[in-house]
């Protein structure tokens, strides 16, 4: 993993991130910030003048950055496996820690020498920063870890095995196991003074120990949708959370009470939050590549850091109609319609939902019904008229079940039209065309990833955060439980003729089973990238896409697997396009492929993501 630094590219042309803003942490000592972003920036920040320069690339998305209390180096960790050191004195990388097998999420300094570390390989490796050596490796998550703080010799993780673990620093011995929770624990964070462990958890509850005695402070009900970060102000201990349900607060750290609301803004990113090192301001980054800044005391913003030109359109769905139709939705809230063929690669309409522009990660677009309809951020289903040229005549619909992920219509008598949506709640909300509530299918535990329609019978299948691969019917009556996978399912699909279905996950395989008794068929490992999207081509061919921006193309009678590097980015899904399929990337770019090849054969681009071509992922 080498990296990107800036000799390799004009500084200059770096005016703010091309992906959303990660992670936003202030450097004690200085008006000045660094940053981290899904474009594998990691970015300096200077208050004063207003503007964010460029440290260097990552190979692959930038999760979380970390300063040392002297505001003299900082570590960027990233999906690309590795955590970065930087000298904010000089402004370059000093070294890369190499170690983890899977993204890494999250870092801290325990002192200028001694750096933690955690990952989705479950694993917490401690390290030496002055050789970049790991001194322990810790186990004992039973699944991807997320979190990390570190006070008074201890160490404080959380992730998505729903528990709290404090390890022993020195000797990497654990010493305490909060939960197993009924929801995931995405953030932790430690108030030294009070002696205080804050957790954020997913039903939108902030749970409060004592660091000492194990013992179980205060709980508070602070979100109705999932916390993605937690952290406490240097200077008070005051608790600032941030959730899915697009409100960010901060309670008294004496009575625990709701001291602000801060003045929102609609593309924040709740997990890039943070206090700036004198507590005096919350600092955060948005969809858009800016980073943002609030007063801690009245809840203004103050300050939003970077040239916006429009957003950033990374593609994170798509749905296609044979005629070669493709409809788009990206971080920047922009649903856009084009053509992509052999012969035409052109943007023919974009439309900004009249709410305003919000993150969106689902699309489907469905040609009988004249139906193009999005899911977005805020809990929101877009309904609009398509008809090959243009996006009309909107319905919005508020389903408040937290973030939507995937979207379907359904063809079955009695159903034609209805909206099946897939929540972060862990619901399937079903709508009416006209935009009509007809309530919930309630079979997950976990949010809910992806889902298909059986092209025929009243049956749909749904994948799920919590490593669930279900079927279940039109009623909402589970039907089977597809056992398997190890870790969250990202995407599932039927193949054509109804009998099969296919499913790829974050344990880096792709399995497939029969749908009408659920029995495993076959399970293919795809190396150590986790795949992202699936579809079926025939019953026989199944075509995957990775977080790295590779295909696959394998043939399940013979297990034939022929793989290919198309984007310069993560795909984030692959849509049949007639004789083709169409896949999209976090790069900005819609790609058309030759299933039987896997060459790309045209390419509609919305953005370029780094700074020029040869220095892009």
């Amino acid at each position: 993993m080498t990296g990107r630094h800036t000799h390799d590219l004009d500084p200059a042309a770096f005016v703010r991130h091309r992906g959303p803003v990660t992670c936003v942490t202030g450097i004690p000592g200085r008006n000045a910030a660094v940053t981290t972003g899904y474009d594998g920036a990691v970015g300096y920040v200077d208050f004063d003048a207003g503007t964010i320069a460029l440290l260097g690339y990552h190979d692959h998305l930038a999760n979380k950055i970390a300063v040392n209390a002297t505001g003299t180096k900082a570590a960027s960790c990233s999906s690309d496996y590795s955590i970065y050191l930087w000298d904010l004195t000089t402004r370059q990388r000093e070294r890369a820690l190499l170690g983890h097998s899977d993204d890494v999420e999250d870092f801290a300094f325990a002192d200028d020498h001694v750096g933690i570390s955690v990952s989705r390989d479950w694993r917490i490796l401690v390290w030496n920063l002055d050789t970049a050596a790991i001194t322990r490796v810790i186990d004992g998550h039973e699944k991807d870890v997320l979190s990390v703080a570190t006070a008074g010799g201890r160490l404080y993780t959380s992730g998505d095995d729903m528990t709290l673990r404090v390890w022993d620093l020195t000797t990497g011995r654990l010493l305490r196991v909060w939960g197993p929770f009924e929801d995931e624990t995405d953030s932790c964070a430690i108030d030294p003074v009070r002696g205080r462990v804050i957790l954020g958890c997913d039903d939108g509850k902030v749970r409060i120990f004592d660091i000492d005695t194990g013992d179980r402070i205060a709980e508070i009900a602070a979100h109705t949708s999932g916390i993605k970060k937690v952290a406490t102000s240097p200077v008070t201990g005051d608790i600032l959370t941030a959730a899915y349900d697009q409100r960010i607060l901060v309670w008294d750290a004496d009575d625990l009470s709701l001291r602000l609301t801060l003045e929102p803004r609609a593309t924040t990113w709740e997990r890039s939050f943070n206090w700036s090192p004198d507590g005096s301001r919350i600092l955060a980054g948005t969809f858009d590549g800016t980073v943002l800044v609030w007063d801690a005391v009245t809840g203004e913003c103050l300050q939003e850091i970077g040239q916006l030109d429009g957003g950033n359109p990374c593609l994170n769905d798509v749905s296609a109609t044979d005629r070669g139709d493709i409809v788009t939705v990206s971080d920047d809230g922009v649903v856009r319609l084009g053509r992509l063929t052999p012969d035409e690669a052109e943007w023919v309409a974009d439309v900004t939902p009249a709410g305003g522009r919000m993150l969106a990660n689902a699309i489907t677009v469905d040609e009988e019904y004249g139906l193009a309809v999005s899911g977005t951020h805020d809990h929101k289903l877009h309904i609009f008229q398509f008809d090959h040229h243009s996006l009309a005549g909107e319905v919005e619909v508020t389903i408040g079940e937290g973030p939507i992920n995937a979207v379907r219509v359904a063809h079955q008598a009695g159903y034609e039209a209805q909206l099946f949506a897939a929540c972060y709640s862990g619901a399937i909300a079903r709508v009416d065309r006209d935009g009509t509530p007809l309530g919930t299918i309630r079979v997950h535990d976990g949010a809910v990833k992806s889902l298909r329609l059986h092209p025929t019978e009243t049956i749909g299948v749904s994948c799920s955060a919590d490593g669930a691969l279900l079927s279940w019917d039109y009623q909402g009556r589970l039907l089977h439980r597809f056992p398997g996978h190890m870790a969250i399912v990202d995407d599932v699909d039927i193949d054509p003729s109804g009998t099969l279905i296919t499913s790829v996950a974050r344990d880096f395989t792709m399995k497939t089973y029969q749908l009408e008794d659920g029995r495993l068929l076959d399970s293919f490992s795809l190396g150590r990238r986790s795949p992202k999207a699936v579809c079926f081509l025939t019953p026989d061919v199944v075509i995957v896409a990775n977080y790295w921006g590779t295909l696959f193309r394998i043939t399940l009678s013979t297990g034939d697997i022929v793989s290919r590097p198309i984007a310069k980015n993560g795909i984030s899904a692959i849509a049949r396009s007639g004789d083709h399929v169409v896949v999209v990337s976090y790069d900005g770019a819609a790609y058309l492929v030759d299933p039987a090849t896997l060459q790309v054969v045209n390419t509609l681009r919305s953005m370029t993501q780094r700074l020029q071509a040869s220095a892009l992922i």
